[in-house]
């Protein structure tokens, strides 16, 4: 007996929606990434036959000069198609000096590490006009995405169920986690029932149960309630100051750990900023530990004017910034940007690196390897939130695919760099069934990889 799967009208506009933004996103991505290895190639000398957007059957195509320029039917990826990748395509002389086979070892190199280069070229770009604007741009390190407990609200869920300051986050419910994301995640589905946490404790193992409550912070109108742990704050630290502000004046410098505010004891930023917005105009004593000394300091907010449910309110600002800001990049001026652009697609790069690595060692799951599904839910996702977000989308998604693609996997641009390694360290290239080989290889493992990452996809998506 089969069973028919109906949509309805909004849900099926919703499919077609995501799968445009799908085809936008992952298309950026590819034409940059080939037109690297395009580029590349040309000025090497390496006559390019085919440019392809998509694989497998041609469905617009057209040929200008020397090379045909083509749309193909399987939209995820790409191909650059070179004469002479096989060396018995050359058979005269002026053909060899075209021919990619017969290029110098560093020109083989340039042609294949041009593609990744240019997705990380690609990011920069983005992240340095993205910061010429004077716009703030998150870029988080792997602290940021942890689920450690940095902070917690005294008397919450959290605080009562017996966890502590340090303490880390491995598993909710039975399923392993590794990011705040997940966990937040769990907490909002919870509706308020009981969770199972694994908590790592220094050497230590602990199993607690906590019962999400509804959130002390306004609630959103016609909504379901929200709920937390008390674990979801940043602490009362100071990273940055902005010059000539309430806080510098005051003395207040960064790494200073705010401790009491009006003799109230702070435990979460949220709960230090409450009380300087609301006292705008109004000496406030502070108590802050600094280098393990108490040292108690004078502020007075400064009056500021904001928008609070439609009205105009005056509230308190010191000028302070704490870890919740701690991602944030920003640049003073547009040449600044130039510079700090390189230092936000260098932390991106980082941090993909650093959660690759974690998760083949099994620090973090292989539930969240993605495929075209996830990329397509994402970017549906990000194009109702606004452009920003889907162009922000497209730089993240560009380093995963240049650091993705060195990877020394044969089939990979990678693989053939790895190639490339081996042939100047031997002086002579591989031998063809060798190569063979590891194509063969490294085509089944990328098979397996794509199985499961697809397979990921429907559970996400559809069976959770």
């Amino acid at each position: 007996m089969f069973m028919a799967i109906t949509w309805s009208p909004d849900t099926v506009w919703l499919l077609m929606q995501k799968a445009w933004w799908f085809l936008i996103v992952l298309g950026v991505l590819v034409a940059f990434h080939e037109l690297g290895h395009f580029l590349a190639a040309r000025w090497v000398g390496v006559k390019v036959l085919k440019f392809s957007l998509g694989f497998g059957p041609k469905l617009l195509g057209r040929k200008m000069g020397e090379t045909e320029y083509l749309l193909s039917a399987i939209p995820l990826g790409g191909y650059v198609k070179l004469f002479g990748e096989d060396e018995t395509e050359a058979t005269t002389q002026e053909d060899r000096t075209r021919s990619f086979a017969h290029q110098s070892l560093w020109g083989k190199v340039l042609i294949v590490a041009a593609g990744p280069g240019f997705n990380f070229i690609l990011a920069y770009l983005i992240f340095a006009g993205w910061l010429a604007t004077g716009a703030p741009l998150p870029i988080p390190s792997f602290q940021d995405l942890t689920p450690d407990v940095e902070a917690m609200v005294p008397g919450s869920p959290a605080d009562t169920a017996g966890m502590q300051i340090g303490d880390h986050i491995s598993g909710v419910n039975g399923h392993d986690i590794s990011t705040r994301a997940e966990l937040f995640d769990a907490v909002a589905k919870s509706k308020g029932q009981p969770l199972t946490l694994e908590i790592k404790r220094g050497e230590q193992s602990k199993t607690l149960t906590v019962t999400p409550a509804i959130s002390p912070r306004p609630q959103p109108a016609a909504q379901d309630p929200l709920y937390y742990l008390g674990i979801e704050e940043a602490p009362p630290l100071v990273t940055s100051i902005v010059p000539n502000s309430p806080a510098a004046k005051a003395g207040l410098q960064v790494g200073d750990h705010v401790v009491k505010i009006e003799s109230q004891t702070i435990h979460t930023w949220f709960q230090m900023t409450s009380l300087v917005r609301e006292s705008p105009n109004r000496e406030l004593r502070l108590e802050v530990l600094r280098d393990g000394q108490r040292v108690s300091l004078t502020v007075t907010p400064s009056p500021e004017k904001e928008m609070v449910n439609g009205q105009s309110v005056e509230v308190g600002k010191i000028g302070l910034a704490g870890p919740g800001s701690r991602s944030l990049i920003r640049s003073s001026t547009p040449l600044l940007s130039l510079y700090d652009g390189l230092r936000a697609t260098w932390g991106l790069t980082e941090l993909t690196v650093i959660g690759l690595y974690k998760m083949i060692v099994g620090d973090i799951s292989s539930k969240n390897i993605g495929g075209p599904l996830t990329i397509a839910n994402i970017s549906g996702e990000a194009a109702a939130q606004g452009a920003s977000n889907v162009i922000y989308l497209i730089a993240l998604l560009s380093i995963n695919l240049g650091v993705l693609n060195l990877l020394p996997i044969p089939i990979l641009d990678g693989g053939h760099l790895l190639f490339f390694l081996i042939e100047g360290i031997l002086r002579k290239p591989l031998g063809e069934r060798q190569r063979e080989l590891a194509q063969q290889a490294g085509l089944v493992l990328l098979v397996g990889i794509m199985i499961f990452a697809f397979w990921n996809d429907i559970e996400r998506i559809f069976l959770k």
